[in-house]
């Protein structure tokens, strides 16, 4: 354990984080996103919920400011304007929570799939709310 890092950012997620540089990306995914088959290395966080690694993840890495979407969700299919419980609830937590807090944008489906394939890394998350997933893009600490 460590002081001032939530416990759920776990050694291989602190790994990632820390390993990332500036404008790479890392997905926060759902229990039913193909995490393992994509691409990228998949962190497996299946306890905690994507709201929960979100928070973590913020607690420690800035999003990029010199871009407009440094946080991306997947739209609903057949209806891009919706917003799921999930994305709301991801936008109260960048709102709270981020350095430099930022409006979600959505991404078509499998545009969103394609940008995570090109992700940094995947955290499998055990989140159960259908499009509980969003890629965060890392900025830098002035």
């Amino acid at each position: 354990m460590l002081r001032n890092l939530d416990p759920i950012l776990s050694p291989e997620l602190l790994y990632a984080l820390r390993a990332m540089g500036h404008g790479d990306e890392i997905v926060i995914a759902d229990a039913n996103f193909p995490g393992s088959s994509l691409g990228p290395d998949c962190i497996r966080a299946d306890g905690s919920s994507a709201s929960e690694v979100l928070r973590a993840v913020l607690s420690v890495m800035p999003l990029d400011t010199f871009v407009p979407d440094p946080a991306l969700t997947m739209q609903v299919v057949e209806d891009p304007d919706a917003i799921p419980e999930a994305v709301a609830e991801f936008q109260a937590i960048i709102d709270a929570t981020a350095d430099s807090p930022a409006r979600i944008q959505g991404v078509e489906r499998f545009a969103f799939y394609d940008r995570a394939a090109n992700a940094f890394s995947v955290v499998q998350t055990g989140e159960r709310r259908l499009y509980g997933n969003i890629i965060l893009k890392k900025g830098v600490i002035g």
